[in-house]
C-alpha cells in the first residue's frame, strides 16, 4: 500500500467486480477505503472457490486495503450510520443504477446535503440520461451488447464472450479514474462534483477508438473495423511444438523478419517498405509469418527473435503466469497469513511506485470486521452499537 491517497477517506458502496476492482486500486494508492455492505454482504463474496462462505477467491483479489462495515441501509438508524460516514467522507462509490440509489437514499442530491464537497462517482449499466437507464447490467451483458462478443466470433461466425470479465475491469479502471479526477476537481476548487462512468459506453468507447476506422470520416472512407485486427491471420502462430505472438511493427521490424527467415523478396517490398501499403496488405504479411513458424520451435524461435529484437512472445496458459520469470523477479505474486483464511496468494498491485512511502497491505475483510471500530470512530458508544447488532442495524464479525 502507498501513501499517495493518505488522509482521502472513501465511502465504498459497490458490490461484485466493477467497483470493488476500482476502489482496490483506491486502497492500494492508501485511500481509507470503507466498505459499506448489507447484513448479507457482497454477493461476490459467495462465488467459489473458498474455504469459508463469506471469503471466496474472487472476493478476495478485489477487496484488499479495505474496511467492512455492514449495515441496513434501510433502517433509520442505518441511513444515519451512512450520514455520519459520508460527513467525514471525501468520496462516495456505487454501482447502482441512480433509481436504486435514490431509493436507498443514498443519491447525490441526498448525500450532498449532508457534505456539499463530497466526489460522488458511480458506474451504472447505462448512461443514466438514455434510453436503457433502467436496464440491469452485468459483464456478460454489456460484452453483448458492446460488440465484444461479435468481434470474438469462432470461425463459423458464433458471437463467444471472452473468458475474463473485461467489461467489469475496464469498467472499473474508469470509475477509478473518475475518482481520481473529482478530488482534483475538488482540490482546484473546493467543491464537490458527481462522475458516472457507466459501463456500456465505457465499453463502446474501449472497442470505437480502433473499430470506428472508415466511419471516422463524414463521409465515411470505409465502413467500421480495424483491419489488422480482423485479418484471419492475426493469431498465435503455430510452432514446432506450440504457438507463439510475433509482431513486427516498423519497417525495421519487418526487415529483419524477412532477412531472418531467407525471404529477401519481401526486405524491400513496397508492402513493408511504405507504411501506407503496409497497413493495407497486413494480412498478408501475418500469412506469411504463419508460413514460416512451424520449421522452428517456440524456444528457437524466442531466441532468434530477441537477437534481432522483433517483438514476441510465447503463449502462455494462465497457471504458467505464476511461475512467469518477470513476474518471480518482480515478486509479483506474493503469499501471505490471512487472520481467518490461513495461507493465501495474493495478486500483486499494477502500480510500482519510488519516493512513496509503503505499508503493509490490510488483508481483504470479513464481512463487518470493521463495524465496531468505525462506529466508535463516529461516536457510537459500545451500548449503542450493541443494541444496533441486537436490532439487525448493524453486523458486527467476531471470530467466535
Amino acid at each position: 500500500m502507498y501513501s499517495i491517497l493518505n488522509g482521502i477517506k472513501v465511502l465504498d458502496l459497490t458490490t461484485v467486480v466493477l467497483g470493488p476492482y476500482a476502489t482496490q486500486f483506491l486502497g492500494d494508492f492508501g485511500a481509507d477505503v470503507i466498505k459499506v455492505e448489507n447484513l448479507s454482504g457482497d454477493l461476490f463474496r459467495t462465488v467459489r472457490p473458498g474455504r469459508s462462505n463469506d471469503m471466496g477467491a474472487g472476493y478476495m483479489n478485489c477487496n484488499r486495503n479495505k474496511r467492512s462495515i455492514a449495515v441496513d441501509l434501510k433502517t433509520p438508524e442505518g441511513k444515519d450510520i451512512f450520514m455520519r460516514l459520508v460527513k467525514e467522507s471525501d468520496v462516495v462509490v456505487h454501482n447502482m443504477r441512480s433509481s436504486t440509489a435514490k431509493r436507498l437514499g443514498v443519491d447525490y442530491d441526498s448525500v450532498k446535503q449532508t457534505n456539499p464537497t463530497i466526489v460522488y462517482c458511480f458506474a451504472p449499466g447505462f448512461g443514466q440520461n438514455g434510453k436503457y437507464a433502467e436496464k440491469p447490467a452485468y459483464d456478460d451483458i454489456i460484452q453483448a451488447e458492446s460488440g465484444i462478443a461479435y468481434l470474438n466470433r469462432d470461425a463459423q461466425g458464433h458471437p463467444k464472450f471472452i473468458p475474463t470479465i473485461i467489461c467489469d475491469k475496464v469498467g472499473g479502471m474508469h470509475l477509478a479514474m473518475a475518482v481520481l479526477a473529482g478530488l482534483n476537481y475538488r482540490l482546484l476548487h473546493n467543491k464537490g462534483c458527481v462522475l458516472e462512468t457507466p459501463m456500456f459506453e465505457g465499453m463502446v468507447s474501449f472497442l470505437m477508438t480502433e473499430q470506428l476506422s472508415g466511419e471516422t470520416f463524414v463521409p465515411p472512407l470505409g465502413g467500421t473495423g480495424y483491419e489488422r485486427l480482423t485479418s484471419p491471420y492475426r493469431k498465435p502462430f503455430p510452432t514446432a511444438d506450440g504457438y507463439i505472438s510475433i509482431l513486427p511493427y516498423s519497417t525495421r521490424h519487418w526487415q529483419k523478419f524477412f532477412t531472418l527467415v531467407e525471404r529477401e523478396d519481401m526486405v524491400n517490398h513496397e508492402f513493408v517498405t511504405d507504411p501506407v501499403k503496409r497497413s493495407e496488405n497486413v494480412g498478408t504479411l501475418y500469412k506469411i509469418v504463419s508460413e514460416c513458424t512451424p520449421h522452428r520451435t517456440t524456444a528457437q524461435w524466442s531466441e532468434v527473435l530477441t537477437s534481432i529484437d522483433v517483438p514476441f512472445a510465447p503463449v502462455n496458459d494462465v497457471a504458467s503466469l505464476l511461475n512467469d520469470p518477470h513476474l518471480v523477479s518482480q515478486n509479483f505474486f506474493t503469499e501471505y497469513d490471512h487472520p481467518s483464511e490461513g495461507r493465501l496468494k495474493s495478486v500483486g498491485s499494477p502500480f510500482y511506485a519510488e519516493g512513496v512511502e509503503q505499508s503493509s497491505n490490510l488483508p481483504p475483510p470479513k464481512l463487518g470486521m470493521d463495524t465496531s471500530d468505525i462506529l466508535h470512530e463516529l461516536g457510537y458508544q459500545t451500548e449503542e452499537i450493541t443494541a444496533m447488532q441486537h436490532a439487525n442495524v448493524v453486523l458486527c464479525h467476531t471470530d467466535n
